[in-house]
């Protein structure tokens, strides 16, 4: 009880300074910290083990020939999770709640079984990726590692009964151990920083694998649940806010965005890189995290791998909890199902732990998850569109033309890549 009155007073002091900035009485960077924590949470998403898998497996296979697969799905992930924060701010309600209302009850129905098909694939390369990383280093089953997870997940959610701050500051602390970790490998597998930088802009798709790979890495960054999550995050933040307000919210947020999210890309950058610099030259078959694990351990040492497998289980326990909170928000906006929190978590695991019981290569399960979530990811991207550009919704807040176009030029791309995807697996 102690610690939930705890949790409660931290956010009810972050809600206090919200106003101090919002007044004017807090300036600078001591402005920027009370409005900070939905784009980091959301950030998760973007680190997750799906990241691994698939960055890995492109690094391996490729060298640095996929970076600017990496760079133009973040630049993508920044523009819908700033525009679904707004969304939030300027409402006062989620991205699924507004579905329900604006479109027809088929429509609305349709959205959220597909939405509730990513969140299925999204536990999977979580929980998988976590089990996986303790698995390695504490030499346990599979099967042991997942349920471990569960608990560990179910513990951290558990936070947010007192308020929105201690699960925002845990999160932050888990994300900064994913960022360590990656720049300690960099330091330790020095990369060919030229090739690196000309790769990250200069476009490249060599063959059909890289397709598959280029459309997993797009649905492992730009991940449906979490362009639902954020405008959930921002929607109840800060009640009550005049119009001005709003416009300060709307910059502080998008700050957030680009600073949360550019530090994402970095991180999923990184992954790459090591994997290039490590696997391309003399390992370019390892496309499993098992055999990245016992790849590194002789050429780089004990140390590497270890830190290697810490920030995939901090990736995995992170990614798994935010998870849950978006396929949480997803069931509650479409349908106005609110069960607790521990049958969404059984519902969402089921398939993951049908995988592993199955004996289903764990990596490819991760690799193939996020095909998936590329597959799904137009749903929640249109609706934002839609959604965004109406008057009666957002009022002189709705999305610009400029930035309308934007994001309608990223939704191409996305159905462009799913539908390449479609027309080989299909050839």
């Amino acid at each position: 009880m102690s610690i939930t009155i705890a949790a409660r007073n931290m956010s009810d002091r972050t809600r206090d300074a919200v106003g101090e900035v919002l007044t004017g009485r807090r300036r600078g960077w001591r402005a920027l910290l009370p409005t900070a924590g939905p784009a980091v949470i959301a950030s998760v998403a973007y680190m997750d083990p799906g990241n691994f898998a698939t960055n890995i497996q492109a690094g391996a296979a490729y060298g640095y020939g996929l970076l600017w697969v990496v760079l133009l799905a973040n630049l993508v992930a920044m523009l819908f999770q700033a525009m679904s924060a707004k969304l939030g701010i300027v409402t006062g309600r989620n991205l699924p709640e507004l579905c329900r209302e604006q479109f027809s009850p088929p429509t609305v129905w349709a959205m959220w079984g597909v939405s509730e098909i990513a969140a299925m694939a999204t536990d999977l390369a979580e929980f998988l990726g976590g089990a996986i990383g303790l698995s390695l280093l504490f030499h346990l089953p599979l099967m042991l590692g997942m349920l471990v997870t569960g608990a560990v997940t179910y513990a951290i959610l558990s936070l947010t009964r007192g308020g929105f701050r201690p699960m925002e500051l845990l999160i932050a602390g888990l994300v900064g151990i994913i960022g360590l970790g990656y720049i300690i490998e960099l330091v330790i597998a020095p990369p060919d920083w030229g090739a690196a930088a000309f790769h990250t802009f200069v476009p490249e798709l060599t063959d059909g694998a890289a397709v598959t790979l280029a459309v997993a890495i797009v649905g492992a960054t730009v991940m449906p649940h979490a362009i639902y999550l954020h405008s959930s995050l921002t929607q109840s933040r800060f009640p009550n806010a005049t119009d001005g307000e709003k416009v300060k919210l709307i910059g502080y947020s998008n700050r957030e965005v680009l600073v949360a999210l550019g530090y994402a890309g970095l991180v999923n950058m990184a992954m790459v890189i090591m994997a290039a610099a490590a696997f391309h030259i003399g390992h370019s078959d390892v496309a499993e995290i098992e055999t990245a694990y016992s790849t590194l351990i002789p050429l780089l040492g004990i140390g590497a791998a270890s830190v290697f497998l810490v920030a995939l289980m901090a990736s995995g326990i992170s990614a798994s909890v935010v998870g849950t909170m978006g396929g949480q928000v997803i069931m509650q906006g479409f349908v106005g199902f609110r069960i607790p929190v521990w049958i969404r978590r059984l519902v969402t695991m089921v398939p993951s732990f049908f995988v592993v019981a199955a004996g289903y290569n764990a990596t490819l399960s991760l690799i193939i998850s996020q095909v998936v979530l590329s597959v799904v990811l137009p749903v929640p991207m249109i609706a934002l569109l839609v959604i965004g550009r109406r008057r009666s919704v957002m009022g002189e807040f709705r999305t610009g033309m400029p930035m309308f176009v934007l994001a309608v030029v990223a939704t191409v791309i996305v159905l462009s890549l799913n539908a390449i995807l479609l027309f080989q697996t299909v050839s």
